[in-house]
This record gives structure tokens, sequence and C-alpha cells, in this order.
């Protein structure tokens, strides 16, 4: 579900720098961070902030158009807690300092299906050993995706590492109260394709 081009987002964000952050500014930070990587069209996010208007939500998102629909549903609905940066994923968490992070969400990251782009994944050991330094002690991590390869791979990957599983399922019901569906989420849902998540903890 490739988001089209819409030439109205870059031109948006130019003129809301108050919701974009840059890298300096994150690693600044003296509250506890709250990351999104990959935020899409920013459902999860901008919830997640009403949500918990008390705590910092972040959004890490590369694609220009996809950036210009959250940060106006953060403009549109005013929500001091919720910012975006555009910046790669690795480069972020490399300047962020150890335990500095409440929690990191992974919502229907890019499978990278092929082998040869397997270090590409946003769940390969290189980025899981990043999220384990910068959460905070008994922090957590959590993954969705509707790939069971993703999933497959990740568990694996997991073995390597010293997170500790809370909960792992292949069918989630996306019933948590502490949870939000993605846009990608309800469309998967309605075509009655599973959900797997993992929610980990340092």
């Amino acid at each position: 579900m490739r988001t089209k081009y819409k030439s109205w987002a870059k031109p948006f964000i130019e003129e809301h720098k108050e919701v974009m952050l840059d890298i300096e500014q994150i690693s600044n930070i003296n509250s506890l961070l709250n990351i999104e990587i990959g935020s899409g069209k920013g459902k999860f996010l901008t919830e997640m902030a009403k949500k918990y208007p008390d705590k910092l939500f972040i959004g890490i998102e590369m694609n220009v158009t996809c950036a210009g629909i959250t940060a106006k549903k953060i403009v549109e609905e005013e929500l001091s807690n919720a910012k975006l940066v555009f910046a790669n994923a690795m480069d972020i968490l490399t300047n962020l300092k150890d335990n500095s992070v409440n929690a990191i969400y992974l919502n229907f990251s890019d499978p990278w299906p092929k082998k040869r782009h397997a270090k590409r994944r946003l769940t390969f050991i290189k980025f899981l050993n990043e999220y384990y330094r910068v959460l905070t002690p008994n922090g957590r991590l959590v993954f969705k995706t509707d790939n069971d390869g993703l999933f497959s791979f990740t568990l694996e990957e997991l073995l390597l590492t010293q997170f500790k599983v809370i909960s792992s399922e292949v069918d989630y019901d996306g019933l948590d109260i502490n949870d939000v569906q993605t846009e990608y989420e309800i469309s998967f849902r309605n075509k009655n394709k599973n959900i797997n998540r993992l929610v980990l903890e340092k």
C-alpha cells in the first residue's frame, strides 16, 4: 500500500517546523522518549500522544508524503507532545544516550524479504542491540507485523540478545488497552490477515 505523492507535503512541513526535530535536538531532550520508527500516516503516533498527554512521542519517517500527512494531523489536533524527524533510524539511535528511551514501537516495518537485504530489517541484530542500549531498565520494544517471515526472522535474532519476551503472538487480537491500531493494521484485519506481535522488555 504505497502512499501516493502529495505535492503539498514538503511545503507544509517547511511551514510547520515546530513539529519537526533534528538529531541534535533529540539527543538533547532530557525527558524519556517514546519512539515509533516508521510512523507512516501518523495514526499510531497521534493517537498515542492523545492517549498519554504526559509522554513525548517521536515519529521517525523518511517518506515526505507520509511525514506531511502526520505533521498535518499533529498541527490540526494541536499535539504538543508529538514530534517528527527526517533521518535514518540508525543515525537517530546511535546519537541517543543510554537508558534514554521509555518505549520503541515498530509497526509494520518493511520486511525486506530478500535474504541479501536482511541487514536492512529493523529487527536485525544490529538494530536490536541499539534498541536495548537506549531503552531504560524495564523499557519496552513493541513489534507488530503482518509478515510471518519477518516475525520468524525476528524470533531467531532475539536469541542473540538479552531481551525478555513478555508476550509473543501470531494472531494478536488488537485488544491491548495500551495499543493503537495503525492504518495498515486495520486494513489487514479487514482482509482477515493475522497480525504477529512481540512485546519485549530490557
